[in-house]
């Protein structure tokens, strides 16, 4: 006995097509034989009344070899040859174990829920059954959940399939465009028949009288089963509740259902049950995971002053979509930019979380304004106090738009790569460090050049790495197609950053996918030092006089003076602040870009906090000046003190 798909067609011979119509068709599809005939108690029906001692049926018309007839081809056999009755029963039994064999299989291999259900339908129609009906509880329940009342079934698929006698064509299977007519949902009441069948978990004959209530329940009032069609009704059970329910039919020109196959309809819904539950389960923990990487990766990259960013993020498998690969752009005081890009060994649920737990920690160290080598000494301390066996690399390095300088350490990661704006592409020269979570080690950083126009790229192993090839082929294999790419958009110009990244990961091949891979592109604007005012001021009553006097002439220079009144106004009220807690020179610094940025900074880690002002007092009011006129503002607090900006629209932006 073969497997039957929906799709599967039970072909007849050209040359039995007259005889066929010449004499009754006797369907060929029958149901599952057994060697119990059929009792009282059992499907009525003619088929039902069916037993050894009855007439012999008319001569089945032939049937292609494991097509829907052979079951009944094997009945036929055993009625006429009463001497072999013996083999004929063990045939019969061993074509009713493959039968339920290939259907747990083809349910088996169903991953989500439609594929379980499809599984089911296509195992057991024309097969076991002319016709399926499949509910389902809606919603599903998952795990331990308590079910939401009330207890509904909603129709999750209906199969059925009809013999196609064409002229000229032969005789084939052909889905049947109007099947039985049922209700899309039924609210099963409570102490009701459908209730009850339900709760008996075993599948029932749809002409009992329980069965028949529970059937008109099940299908609604208004669908009744047309006559002459033979049901079984089996409930669904998974492995702590009734998940739902299926519905076998048969017609009445086919062999009626028999007491073991029962037997069958229960095998098959407890696999089915069974494979819902856990595809469920799946998609739940499907669902968490791709809601827990999500949230651990930035949803949108900051657009600091003097670099663009564009980022790639691709899981190891759809199936496996979370992973220990991260990226992050922390903007910093003085318009600097951390990049942080970083690897959790593996890539399951507990290397995402690990990966969360670095990457919150790298974002508050990042916020103290330590040096990349001072970050990566405590990422491994926290990795450490994570537990055993926490391992990751991590590359951090520290953008300066101003003396355009960049700042690199390494835990044990692959080398970043520079595409200079001529198309020359170097792979850099950074020490390699310990991974975190070794402990016990230093790490190095070192300062490098980043020269307007160039475009820094940081990555994960995934990229350059795989089963194919070793990680500094990889790597050299990147850097050139990162020189080529460049060559095409000629020397003067640098290739698009988002297009950048979707031709670095073209160069991924059919089984490059071995691990998770995250990318993270910077490209280089900077800041010219004409769009940069510096100054120190001694912390004295004269200080805040002077910054106004300073800032009117930088305004001057840069045709800004629409905002004089406006940063006069803010300045004095920052470097008022700033003179009075500070015991070392106050900076004062001016950017202009596509905005005007002032940064304000002392040696008091004590960072300034807005309050409402009382009427009767004469201070506090500064910082409720700044937030009424500056477009943003913001403190950090940095190792030897802090610093206070805001910023302003330029007339062009406004």
């Amino acid at each position: 006995m073969t497997e039957h798909p929906t799709s599967h067609e039970g072909r007849q011979p050209l040359a039995a097509r007259s005889q066929e119509r010449a004499r009754p068709r006797q369907e060929a599809a029958a149901g599952l034989p057994s060697d119990v005939p059929a009792q009282p108690g059992g499907p009525a029906g003619p088929a039902a009344a069916a037993s050894p001692g009855a007439d012999a049926p008319p001569p089945t018309p032939p049937t292609a070899p494991g097509g829907p007839g052979t079951m009944a081809v094997a009945v036929s056999a055993q009625l006429q040859g009463g001497g072999r009755g013996g083999d004929t029963v063990a045939r019969r039994e061993g074509e009713k174990l493959r039968f339920v064999g290939a259907a747990t299989r083809r349910i088996a291999r169903g991953i989500d829920l439609d594929e379980i259900v499809l599984g089911l339908c296509r195992a057991t129609v024309p097969t076991f059954s002319d016709e399926i009906l499949v509910y389902l509880r809606d919603p599903l329940p998952v795990g331990d959940e308590r079910p939401v009342a009330p207890f509904v079934l909603r129709l999750r698929r209906t199969d059925r399939l009809r013999l196609s006698d064409l002229e000229g064509e032969e005789l084939v299977l052909v889905p049947d465009p109007d099947p039985t007519p049922a209700a899309e949902l039924c609210e099963v009441r409570s102490g009701g028949a459908l209730a009850e069948v339900l709760r008996g978990v075993r599948p029932v004959f749809g002409d009992s009288a329980a069965a028949k209530t529970a059937l008109a329940e099940l299908l609604g009032p208004e669908h009744p089963l047309p006559g002459g069609l033979r049901a079984v009704l089996a409930p669904l059970r998974g492995r702590r509740r009734v998940i739902g329910a299926a519905v076998f039919l048969r017609r009445p020109e086919r062999a009626g259902f028999e007491p073991n196959d029962l037997l069958v309809a229960a095998q098959l819904a407890t696999h089915t049950a069974l494979g819902i539950d856990k595809a469920v389960l799946y998609g739940r923990e499907a669902y968490i995971a791709d809601e827990l990487q999500r949230t651990m990766l930035p949803d949108s990259l900051p657009q600091p002053t003097g670099v663009k960013l564009a980022s790639r993020y691709l899981p190891a498998a759809e199936t496996a979509r979370v992973g220990g690969d991260w990226y992050d752009a922390i903007p910093l005081p003085g318009s600097r930019v951390a990049l942080v890009v970083g690897d959790v060994m593996g890539h399951s649920m507990t290397s995402a979380a690990i990966m969360g737990q670095l990457r919150t920690t790298a974002q508050t160290l990042a916020g103290l304004d330590l040096p990349p080598q001072e970050v990566l000494h405590h990422l491994d301390e926290q990795a450490q106090r994570l537990g055993e066996n926490r391992m990751a690399t991590c590359m951090y390095a520290v953008y300066d738009p101003v003396s355009h300088r960049i700042t690199v350490a390494n835990a044990g990661h692959p080398p970043p790569i520079l595409l200079h704006l001529g198309g020359r592409a170097e792979v850099l020269r950074v020490p390699p460090g310990a991974p975190i979570g070794v402990g016990g080690v230093d790490f190095e950083a070192v300062e490098l050049d980043a020269p307007a126009g160039a475009t820094l790229l940081l990555y994960t192993d995934g990229l350059v790495e795989s089963r194919l090839r070793d990680v500094w082929t990889g790597i050299e294999q990147l850097r050139e197609r990162l020189a080529a790419t460049a060559q095409l958009t000629g020397p003067d110009h640098s290739p698009p950053l988002e297009a950048l990244c979707d031709d670095i990961l073209d160069m991924l091949g059919p089984g490059d996918r071995d691990d998770d891979i995250a990318l993270l592109a910077a490209r280089f604007d900077g800041i010219a030092p004409s769009d940069v005012a510096y100054w120190f001021l001694e912390p004295e009553d004269a200080a805040p006089g002077r910054a106004r006097r300073l800032a009117r002439r930088a305004l001057a220079r840069w045709d800004l003076e629409e905002l004089t009144d406006s940063v006069e106004l803010l300045i004095s009220e920052v470097v008022t602040n700033a003179v009075r807690y500070a015991e070392r020179p106050v900076t004062l610094r001016l950017l202009r870009t596509d905005v005007l940025r002032c940064e304000v900074g002392d040696d008091s880690p004590q960072l300034p906090r807005q309050r409402r002002a009382r009427d009767t007092d004469e201070g506090g009011r500064g910082l409720f000046l700044v937030n009424r006129l500056a477009r943003r503002w913001g403190a950090t607090r940095l190792s030897g003190g802090k610093v206070v900006w805001f910023e302003l629209a330029t007339p062009s932006q406004s």
